[in-house]
């Protein structure tokens, strides 16, 4: 099986409440009178408290079309993947030369060469490293890397694998011409990174050596030691039908713009229970044998269409609703930040389950389940 070893976020420096957001965002777009009301409500409805951004407010105005956008984006991800990475290796207690993957996953610029490639001189990984980047699963991307990575982790047991989910939304939001999709998206969408490290059977049974050559052993700043965290023992991917339309990004020419429309909570809140309970019925699992659920903070509504469908307890969506109010949705980085809270809040007893969900265009869902 594959040993999560640490995760660790890494957030932008410029942080803010929610109504500063609102109120720069509708300066930006230039809304007003019950454009600017409707703004408002929405942004007050999201469950969020603060958010991140990779620039401070004002800079946002001097923005100048998506290639600017684009080359902050490659310098800012790069940077902030660098200190997630950098921390999760630090808390395994493992060296940069001991990743023999590393997946980089982002839906908010485009890179080439990418992301995972700058990282290499950076962190001082081998040059052999192996690399996957993935663009174009949104949201779902953090919990399907680390599907993926458990996938590569079962052929390669020996081997350490690190998983980037990097983000920057801010730099997508549009401010022209914003319709009731984009004031949604502008008061749910955060920066920040989120990478973890994780070992096959084989390394994790062993001592911190690395499956090549340069390994180091240090220690974690924290004092964790590989293995800390919960097994991954299995996976599961499905695409709902008929909802390409339902969420998404076009490429128009001032950059991204959102696809979204209200039926997604309702997708969800539909379809989602049978998807979970055949996979857990696989391993001779009910969704009442659950002791933590990991879920992608997608906003209230869809919180609230997950908890519906799978009938559960408020205490169940808790780490997902405060990772919403205290960072925002960030995307394929979000669940990953839910994983690491629930690590480090307070992990269920040893042998208990848990189960990862990831949302995304297509509609699609993944699904991880966890052993601790």
């Amino acid at each position: 099986m594959t040993r999560i070893g640490a995760v660790r976020s890494a957030l932008p420096v410029h942080r803010y409440p929610q109504a500063e957001l609102t109120k720069a965002f509708a300066e930006l777009s230039a809304t007003s009178g019950a454009r600017r009301a409707l703004l408002e409500r929405l942004h007050g409805n999201a469950g969020v408290d603060t958010r991140h951004t990779i620039l401070p407010l004002p800079s946002y105005a001097s923005l100048d079309g998506i290639g600017p956008a684009n080359d902050l984006y490659i310098e800012g991800a790069t940077d902030l993947g660098e200190q997630a990475l950098r921390s999760a290796l630090a808390a395994a207690g493992l060296g940069a030369r001991e990743v023999d993957l590393l997946i980089v996953t982002s839906v908010t610029g485009v890179a080439v060469p990418s992301l995972d490639a700058r990282l290499i001189p950076r962190l001082g990984l081998r040059s052999d490293v192996k690399r996957l980047p993935i663009f174009g699963l949104g949201c779902v991307a953090g919990a399907a890397g680390l599907a993926r990575l458990h996938d590569y982790l079962l052929a390669w047991p020996q081997h350490t694998a690190a998983l980037l989910a990097v983000e920057l939304c801010s730099l997508t939001l549009p401010v022209t011409q914003a319709t009731t999709p984009d004031m949604v998206v502008s008061g749910l969408f955060g920066d920040g990174a989120t990478a973890l490290v994780a070992r096959g059977d084989q390394a994790a049974a062993g001592s911190n050596a690395g499956s090549n050559a340069g390994s180091n052993g240090n220690a974690g700043s924290n004092g964790n030691a590989v293995g800390d965290g919960p097994q991954v023992i299995a996976s599961r991917s499905e695409v709902y039908p008929d909802t390409s339309d339902v969420l998404g990004w076009r490429l128009g020419t001032g950059g991204f713009r959102i696809l979204l429309t209200a039926e997604l909570a309702d997708v969800v809140a539909r379809h989602l229970s049978a998807g979970v309970s055949s996979f857990l019925a696989e391993h001779g699992l009910t969704p009442d044998d659950i002791s933590s659920w990991v879920c992608h903070p997608g906003g209230p509504k869809v919180i609230d269409a997950i908890q519906q469908s799978l009938k559960l307890p408020d205490s169940a969506l808790e780490m997902s609703r405060r990772s919403l109010a205290e960072v925002g949705n960030m995307s394929s980085a979000s669940v990953l930040h839910v994983l690491q809270m629930t690590i480090d809040a307070c992990p269920p007893p040893p042998g208990s389950a848990g189960l990862l969900i990831g949302l995304g265009p297509g509609v699609s869902v993944e699904l991880v389940l966890l052993r601790w």
